[in-house]
């Protein structure tokens, strides 16, 4: 998979029915054994996190940092895939 720059550079490519549906079902204290953090000093705010976060677990700020609400994080790792600089590592579940 190649890294875009911004979420702005990425194509259409799906419909969603229900937006915020996803807000419904926290995951609570269990995830993958992973969770991610964030390295705020490596993220230059490019929300490609956000954008791939299966559920709503990466949430926006208003000057478009991130932050991660383990509520609703299954630590699949998506976000820490696609961050290209590298911000974001799973570290094991303490």
């Amino acid at each position: 998979m190649s890294c875009l720059g911004s979420w702005k550079e990425m194509p259409i490519a799906t419909l969603i029915p229900e937006p915020g549906n996803s807000v419904k079902y926290k995951t609570g204290s269990w995830r993958a054994g992973f969770k991610p953090v964030i390295d705020h000093s490596k993220c230059v705010k490019c929300l490609m996190c956000w954008i791939y976060c299966p559920e709503p677990a990466i949430v926006r700020k208003e000057d478009d940092s991130v932050e991660i609400n383990y509520d609703y994080c299954k630590g699949c790792g998506i976000c820490a895939k696609v961050c290209p600089r590298g911000a974001i590592q799973m570290v094991p579940e303490r």
